[in-house]
This record gives C-alpha cells, structure tokens and sequence, in this order.
C-alpha cells in the first residue's frame, strides 16, 4: 500500500516540475511556478523519508535523514537571504556544483555498495543453482554504466561550477597553456577508456565452468572465480573520478568571464543530466523527471546564450572569449575624445524626453541601485515620459540576471523589453542612459572583425538622439576591450558609482 500511495506521490511531484518548469517562462509567473516545483520536491522528500521501502523495510535512520535536511536547509536559507545581488551568479554556478557533488556521491555509494559484496550486486542465487552465473553477471551492465554516466558528469559540474564560482568573484584568473584543448580532449579519452574497462571487466561471464559450480560450496572459493579483481576496479573506479574533477577544472579554467553565462548554463545542465542518473540507479520517477527537465531547460538554454552571442557552443568551449588569451586584442585602435555631462544636464535631457530607455548593465548590480532605477523610472512616468528597460540575454554574469535584479525592485514586467524589440524603439528614443553595461552596447561587434566580440548581436543604443553612459571609469568590460560607443558624437560619459549617480539625477528632476 505505501509503495503505491509513494508512486502516486511522485507523479504528483513530477507534475508539479513541468508545470513550474512551465511557469518560470514568463516573469510575470515565475515566483508562483518557483513555489509550485518547490512544493512538489517537499511532497517527494517527505514520501521517501516515509514510505519508501526496500524489501519490505522502511527508512529508520529519521535523526540523521533530519539532522542533514536541517544543516542544509538552514544554511541555503541564510546564505541565500544574505547573498548581494552583485554575487548572486556566483551563488547560482556554486549550488550547480553541490548538485553535481550529490550526483557523484551516489555514483560513488552505489559503486562501493555493489564492489562490497558480488552477491549483492548481481543478485547470486545459492551456489547450487549458479548453472546461470553468466546471465546474472550481464545484468549488471547496464547498472554499471549509469553509475559512471552519473560519477563522470557530476564531478565535472562540480568541478567546472567552482572554478565558475572562483572566476566570478575573482579568486581565480584566466588561465590557459599551449594545446590545452588537445590535453582535454586526452583526458577526456581516458576517462571513457577506464570506465569502459571497468564495466566490461565487471559485467563479464565468470571465469569458472558451470559444471565445476556442483563441487563448490564455499564462497570465499567461488567469489575470486566469478568475477574481476574488486580491489583493481575500485581502485580504477576512483581514478576515475579523480580525473573527472581534473578535466572539470581544466574544461572551464581556459574559459573567459564574457562567457560565464553560457558556461553556467551548460553546467546547470550537466547537474541535471546527473541527477537523471540516479534517478535511473534508484527507479525514483520524481528525480529522473527533475533530472531531465533540468538537463533539458539547461541545454536549450545554452543553446539561446549562444545565439544571443552569435556564436557556436564550440567556439564558447575553445575561442575563450573574454579570457586572458583574447583579452586585449581587437577593437583597441584609437578612439579619439570622449565628453562628459553634467547631472544637471543628463536631468534636463531626460526630464523633457518624450521615451527614455534605461539599458541596466552588471554596474547596476555592483551598485545595488535597482531600487533607485525604479524611483527614476517613476518620477519620470509622473512626468509624463515613456521610460523602458532594454534587456541583453547576455548582461550580466549569469542568464537573466537583469530581469532578476530589477524584479528585486518591482519594475513591471511590462516595462522589459528584449533585445530585438528594443533595437526596434531606439531610433525613437530620445535619450538612452547606459547603466553599468558595456560589451552589449559596443558597436565593434558590428563593424569591426578583429574585435573578439564581432558578430555578437548587441543593443543599437547609438541610434537614439542622446546616449548618457554611467560607468566609474573607462576601464574596458569584461571581454577586456575599449569600448567604440564612448567615443561617438550622440555619447555623453556620466562617471560615478550608479546608485549615487541615480540619486543626484532624482534630486536634480525634482527641482526642475
């Protein structure tokens, strides 16, 4: 009876995956499907914890199972309501990688569990009846290769999210060695090599004549004859995931910081397909479906991240764009002068513009000023202007980080406009002001090939009457090129921290 009210469970919970899997498609849902998803994980938690059974016993062990959901939840909770939003990505890459950990710890136990004992894990018969040894060991093929899917590809999600998560807040820098790629390709190889060994040495008929199994009553004589060496294979097993970790931080170090959101993306996916893995070890239908629907959301999502760069998965992986090895290169000819405006000045503009545009860039967050952004927003509203937000895919530095910070401070999803449809409301804007954005603004993805960012699509802010850019300096963006927008005639530099900045234009509109 449990076992069937704990199917039923898990199609509720699976359900509850799609539809908020559904409604985090549109910001104007994405909180309620968040809570529905999130619903339906505590509804699978809860029947396991007390209804799963196996071979008619059920989990006993509650302090433990409790005493961990305890630590865990209360630590995700504090460290997410204290977490800035300026370190949000990196908050997001390092919760990745504890579910690509997770995954590689039940490949792990479930290796250790079958490695203990040969009859636990291909199910020996009493050893008068092991005539069919052969058929019995092929079983565990299968078993094998999704315990080395989930250990291989959650370690490197692990592995890649932290070095993601260190590349983010700056600990860890660009670094990349001649034929690096080709080192990773190797590794990769061998990887597939060992793990293959093992599970055709682990799944292959025994070494020993049926015929002979009559005479044989003492498993410590039969259980070195049936199968491989244990001691080798966990041995293999283990170097395995060694390298595993190795080629996770060799595949995302050589990656540049422009292409973080795009890597977070495809580890994200990478966790997901790993979770499906143990959802397959354990026939659990509610982790295999979060599994697939995280692996899938995250590979089609990768695949948008690159379209909105304009460029293939594989030039992201190899082309380190934004990394130590490009940066510096293209789009540093000289640019001549650039002029500046005035608070004063950049309020009388906006103030008596019929549409303004608002282009919020990772400066916007390092400020924490969404808050002020919307109070401009709404004093210029009141004074009769059209005021929008354009959205780049890629600003930031993890998918929709914008459309998160702004929803922090309540701007209407009404208001956000994505790339292509406000490249269409630029050549009617009047004033654009460029907060914290860089490398999606720049024109040099556009008309100049030897720029690393050439191809990119990117905000047409320069077709706007005015365009007002806050920065605190000239110092490049995050591909580590100058910018050609600072120089055009239609460009005015407003320098400063954005919050201020925001603060003394409110002041300035309200005494106008």
């Amino acid at each position: 009876m449990g076992s069937n009210i704990l199917t039923v469970i898990y199609v509720l919970a699976s359900v509850t995956f799609i539809l908020g899997l559904k409604l985090l498609s549109s910001p104007a849902t994405a909180r309620r499907g968040n809570l529905i998803a999130a619903s339906g994980m505590i509804l699978a938690i809860l029947g396991t914890i007390f209804l799963y059974e196996d071979e008619g016993v059920r989990l006993h062990n509650h302090i433990w199972i409790f005493g961990g959901l305890l630590i865990g939840g209360v630590a995700g909770a504090v460290a997410a309501r204290k977490v800035k939003m300026t370190a949000m990505p990196e908050m997001v890459s390092l919760f990745n990688g504890m579910g690509g950990a997770c995954a590689a710890l039940i490949s792990i136990v479930e290796f250790n569990r079958l490695a203990h004992d040969p009859r636990g894990w291909v199910s020996f018969p009493p050893i008068s009846a092991l005539g069919d040894a052969a058929s019995v060991l092929s079983q565990s093929a299968g078993e094998l290769v999704i315990i080395f899917a989930g250990l291989i590809i959650g370690s490197i999600s692990f592995a890649g999210s932290v070095i993601a998560w260190g590349k983010l807040n700056g600990r860890i820098k660009d670094y990349a060695f001649k034929g690096q790629h080709w080192v990773n390709l190797s590794l990769f190889g061998l990887i597939l090599v060992v793990a293959g060994w093992v599970i055709v040495s682990m799944s292959a008929p025994p070494s020993i004549d049926p015929s002979e199994l009559k005479s044989l009553v003492d498993w410590n004589v039969v259980l070195p004859r049936l199968g491989p060496d244990l001691v080798q294979m966990r041995i293999l097993f283990y170097l395995v995931f060694a390298m595993a970790v190795v080629y996770g931080i060799l595949f995302v170090l050589p990656i540049g910081g422009a292409d973080m959101p795009v890597v977070i993306s495809l580890l994200n996916s990478f966790t997901g397909v790993a979770a499906a893995c143990g959802g397959f070890l354990y026939d659990n239908k509610a982790m295999l479906t979060g599994g697939i629907l995280v692996g899938a959301a995250g590979t089609l999502l990768t695949i948008l991240m690159c379209r909105a760069m304009n460029r293939s998965l594989k030039n992201v992986l190899v082309g380190s764009f934004g990394g130590g090895a490009v940066a510096g290169q293209g789009g540093q000819k000289e640019q001549g002068n650039y002029r500046e405006i005035s608070v004063s000045d950049a309020a009388m503009l906006m103030s008596y513009a019929h549409k303004v545009m608002i282009v919020p860039g990772y400066g916007l967050a390092v400020a924490q000023a969404q808050h002020v952004c919307h109070e401009l927003e709404k004093l210029l509203t009141e004074k009769g202007v059209e005021v929008k937000y354009a959205i780049h895919p890629v600003a930031g530095r993890m998918p929709g980080h914008m459309n998160v910070l702004l929803a922090e401070a309540d701007v209407s999803y009404d208001h956000l406009l994505e790339l292509e449809q406000a490249n269409e409301e630029f050549p009617t804007t009047d004033v654009v002001i460029v907060l914290g954005a860089n490398d999606v603004v720049n024109p040099a993805a556009k008309n100049d090939p030897s720029s690393p960012i050439y191809g990119m699509p990117i905000l047409d802010v320069e077709l706007a009457k005015t365009c007002i850019v806050n920065k605190r300096s000239m110092k490049p963006g995050y591909a580590g090129i100058e910018n050609e927008l600072f120089f055009r005639p239609k460009t005015s530099m407003l320098f400063g921290d954005a919050k201020k900045a925001l603060q003394e234009l409110i002041a300035e509109i309200k005494n106008l």
